[in-house]
């Protein structure tokens, strides 16, 4: 099945209660259309965290059409379940989810633009640039006062 296929008819439901688990949302979402899949992330493992926190406060429903996604979607936004409002639309794919617009991304994580406009670090003229310039200074400086007395122009040098 396709990813784009699939994502029609997967729904987001937003707004939880903390005591809703998988039986309540297939009970409240059935009536709508044959389910193929309820998923309720569970909550991070976190110290910090309360213990009897159980999901992350959305899920994610499958049904087998997108008709029948189409009228939870209709039927269930905005609607109270537990003493919540949810909030229930077209679930995204983690695709577009981590893909960003081209639009909205930095021309410098374009590898195309960083071989073309990065320079190496020696040649950045960051921390390690300029130790290396040192370097080759500090070693061109001394050959250069070397050279002279290993010439044979001059005539032997005299101590």
């Amino acid at each position: 099945m396709e990813e784009e296929t699939r994502g029609k008819k997967s729904i987001f439901i937003g707004g939880l209660a903390e005591d809703v688990d998988e039986a309540v949302i297939y009970e409240h979402f059935s009536p709508f259309g044959d389910i193929v899949e309820v998923q309720l992330p569970s909550a991070a493992t976190n110290p910090a965290q309360e213990a009897d926190v159980k999901h992350r406060g959305f899920a994610f429903v499958t049904y087998a059409s997108a008709a029948d996604a189409q009228d939870a979607i209709d039927n269930m936004d905005l609607n109270e379940l537990h003493g919540k409002v949810l909030k229930v639309n077209l679930a995204k794919s983690v695709k577009a989810a981590i893909q960003p617009a081209q639009g909205n991304r930095a021309i410098w994580e374009s590898e195309e633009w960083l071989r073309q406009h990065a320079k190496p670090l020696a040649q950045s003229g960051g921390v390690q640039g300029r130790n290396a310039q040192r370097e080759a200074r500090a070693n061109g400086e001394a050959s250069q006062e070397e050279e002279p007395a290993n010439t044979e122009d001059e005539g032997p040098m005299e101590e």
